[in-house]
């Protein structure tokens, strides 16, 4: 049996403690330095599964303390937290660091970013993490914490901080997070026959009858849309690329090719000829490796960008919160209303990129592969004839 954990008597000044915290299941080390201008005590920790271990990583820490290893004594938690956001994130996905920043703007800098770093303890932290519980999602709860543990330590491999608090703290549960929707078919037919004739509405219809993923439709160019049938194959879109860093779609399985249904195939022909009728009105050259929903000035949307639009489209088709949607709800009313029509949950997990279903759909993006057409033919008996028919009057008037 292993050695029962007891807690310490209380150390004196310039002396260490090992004890068991039960919360954290681990053994803690402190080193008592005395205490802050605050008032505080200044007793730096570590924790460890073992006493053996911690107390190795206080020998460490009296090491470092010894030869003068602690942070400058003016450097902020705000400066530790910027200078990883500015030189830490190198490469990363722009969307990333936009993400990290935001919750380093909003969640760690207000809050803790005037203290200085060297005197930073794990109480601070448990209180500020209570406090965030109970505005954040549980996942975003975990994401600000890593932002702080990551800045830490990119501190530390640059010798302005000897230890990180953020590793001795556990992250509380947070709110239930916003729970994804899927639209009605009643809600489905108005979004479908909302703002016809904008490269929004051929956005939406794309990804409700289609299932493309938000970050797959945005850099789609016109050489993936494929509207007049070929040989055997039906109009489709080749889902091959995507807006994360090298271009590449989710997964190797996420590579697929789909058919759209008749009302998709339509909308997409009066949206292309809207998209070349421009450009040959602003004296550039037509190629099909220009996007397919670009800005004004023929650039890639932002993911804001297409939300703000989406949502106007929300109101115009009757909807009262158009503020509570995104467009990934689309492809899961996509998911939901195949489902509900009685597809095979195998089927729709090889159309929403889910899963592949044998070894022709383990090839390379630029290779040929074989268009799945369950769900446009599904598409097509759920929203009907009569629905493309009247969209494609409303493309042409």
């Amino acid at each position: 049996m292993g050695e029962a954990p007891k807690r310490s008597t209380r150390a004196g000044h310039g002396d260490d403690s090992i004890y068991w915290d039960k919360s954290k299941n681990r053994y803690i080390g402190a080193v008592s330095l005395g205490y802050t201008p605050a008032g505080k005590r200044h007793r730096p920790k570590v924790s460890g599964k073992t006493k053996a271990e911690v107390r190795e990583k206080l020998r460490g820490l009296r090491k470092q303390l010894a030869e003068g290893g602690k942070a400058p004594a003016n450097y902020t938690v705000a400066q530790a937290v910027t200078d990883w956001l500015a030189q830490g994130l190198k490469g990363r996905e722009v969307t990333s660091v936009d993400t990290y920043r935001s919750l380093a703007d909003n969640h760690i800098i207000p809050q803790l970013g005037k203290g200085k770093l060297r005197d930073l303890e794990a109480d601070d932290l448990d209180e500020w993490l209570e406090a965030e519980a109970r505005v954040l999602a549980t996942q975003s709860l975990k994401m600000v914490h890593s932002v702080l543990r990551r800045s830490i330590s990119h501190a530390q491999r640059r010798g302005r901080a000897v230890r990180n608090v953020a590793e001795l703290v556990e992250v509380p549960d947070g709110q239930a997070g916003r729970p994804s929707k899927s639209l009605s078919l009643k809600q489905g037919e108005a979004v479908l026959g909302a703002k016809q004739g904008t490269w929004i509405h051929a956005y939406v219809v794309l990804s409700l009858l289609v299932g493309v993923r938000p970050e797959e439709a945005r850099p789609l160019t016109w050489s993936h849309v494929h509207l007049s049938r070929s040989g055997k194959e039906k109009p489709h879109v080749d889902v091959w690329r995507s807006v994360r860093r090298h271009g590449d779609t989710k997964t190797r399985r996420s590579r697929r090719s789909l058919a759209m249904p008749q009302q998709t195939v339509a909308v997409m022909r009066a949206h292309k000829r809207r998209e070349r009728a421009e450009c040959v009105a602003a004296g550039e050259e037509w190629t099909e490796d220009r996007l397919v929903f670009p800005t004004d000035a023929g650039e890639l949307r932002s993911a804001l960008n297409v939300r703000r639009n989406f949502r106007s489209l929300l109101k115009e088709a009757g909807f009262g919160n158009p503020k509570e949607w995104t467009p990934r709800e689309l492809r899961t009313s996509f998911v939901s209303v195949l489902s509900d029509h009685g597809i095979p949950i195998e089927v729709i997990s090889r159309l929403v990129g889910h899963n592949g279903s044998g070894t022709t759909e383990q090839v390379y993006r630029k290779q040929l592969r074989p268009v799945i057409s369950e769900g446009a033919e599904a598409m097509d008996e759920i929203f009907g004839d009569e629905a493309a028919a009247k969209n494609q009057s409303g493309e042409q008037g």
